[in-house]
């Protein structure tokens, strides 16, 4: 039997279906008859079998080992009681699990220090819908795991491309897995503008999206802008031609399903109208929903919070390319399961809300509003 076995796996092969006790159940006691019989083995010390029919089953166990557990946050367990506190434990996050530089830390405290609200949510009011540590215990359960991706020369990023006509050395841009502060189980930064949101990835090292990359990163696909804004025309029109062609698909399939994302959090009831003394920033941890993430692992494009963005009315406006357009919000945001305001298929366009220049001073900013960030990389830097 193991003669005719290694002639059709070869010698390599047979190995590993010793180690893995395809004979007899073990790989020891399949060592020993392969040692004592006629066939090719034969001509091999046992030792020599023995020791490699461990080795590759020590690989074999390695390729199977379950992720590491996720190491708490630093400060994980803290629920600040003052606007000061909190940004502090942030920073302190920022520096130890995402990595910034002293200089890039710098930055984004001056950004958000000059601001009286950009917080992850008003303290006073904001009731989150689960911890930190939930969220921890959570993901380990699902066996989650945010594999580096060294071509995106960031933290906490992973490339995305068009997967119809590149492959994914071809990419030539990155975006962020979570919401800012782009870590797993922290809360979304809310109250920042879209000006303060392209300021602070621009602290960091990176630039706001185009809605066309958020959209592609949702649906698992990045398609050409020339494809995605029809230049030239009004905005109004732009988006509905935009909308009518429209592919509808969420990032976690071609259903919506909202209660696999994070949005059955609560409205504060003073919450009317909107304000940072009225209305808490309920959210959930980023990343806390294991089947919200699109098939490039981009987590919470649906629920927790929506997001700013830059929306070209030219090619050149487009931040991909330095330029800066207008406002675009995106994204259903923590309490959709009670309260559906629009659609939020990956790729849908909403009304123009509070359309300003993306850079202007009065940009919008609110209590259910977040960002992430994209990044330019080279096609040698994939490789």
């Amino acid at each position: 039997m193991l003669v005719k076995r290694a002639s059709q796996l070869g010698l390599s092969g047979l190995l590993l279906a010793l180690a893995c006790g395809e004979e007899s159940g073990s790989a020891g006691s399949s060592a020993s008859a392969a040692a004592g019989s006629s066939g090719v083995v034969s001509a091999l010390p046992s030792a020599a079998v023995s020791s490699t029919a461990s080795s590759v089953s020590a690989t074999a166990s390695a390729a199977v080992a379950p992720p590491p557990p996720m190491q708490p946050l630093p400060k994980e367990e803290l629920v600040a009681e003052d606007l000061k506190t909190q940004r502090e434990a942030m920073f302190e996050r920022l520096a130890a699990v995402a990595k910034l530089s002293e200089a890039e830390l710098a930055k984004v405290r001056a950004i958000i220090e000059k601001s009286k609200i950009i917080s992850q949510g008003n303290p006073e009011i904001s009731r989150y819908a689960m911890t930190r540590s939930e969220c921890r215990s959570r993901r380990d359960a699902a066996g989650l795991f945010d594999a580096p991706e060294p071509s995106c020369g960031a933290y906490g990023m992973v490339p995305i491309w068009n997967t119809k006509t590149q492959t994914k050395e071809q990419a030539t841009v990155c975006v962020d897995r979570y919401e800012f502060p782009n870590i797993a189980c922290d809360y979304p930064l809310t109250w920042a503008s879209a000006r303060e949101a392209a300021q602070l990835c621009e602290a960091v090292g990176k630039r706001i999206c185009d809605a066309h990359e958020w959209e592609g990163a949702c649906a698992g696909s990045l398609l050409p802008p020339e494809e995605e804004y029809a230049f030239g025309k009004p905005r109004k029109e732009m988006k509905s031609r935009h909308n009518s062609s429209r592919e509808r698909i969420w990032s976690y399939g071609s259903e919506r399903k909202l209660e696999l994302c994070a949005t059955n959090s609560n409205k504060s009831p003073t919450c009317k109208p909107s304000g940072f003394r009225k209305c808490g920033s309920n959210t959930y941890p980023a990343g806390a929903f294991p089947q919200c993430k699109s098939s490039f692992g981009v987590y919470d494009l649906h629920g927790n919070a929506a997001e700013h963005m830059n929306f070209p009315m030219k090619l050149e406006q487009l931040a991909s390319r330095g330029g800066s357009g207008e406002t675009e919000m995106k994204g259903s945001w923590f309490i959709f399961q009670k309260y559906d305001a629009h659609e939020d298929d990956c790729r849908f366009r909403a009304p123009d809300w509070h359309a300003t220049k993306l850079m202007s001073h009065d940009s919008h900013q609110n209590y259910h509003l977040g960002f992430r960030c994209c990044k330019n990389i080279s096609t040698t830097q994939a490789q």
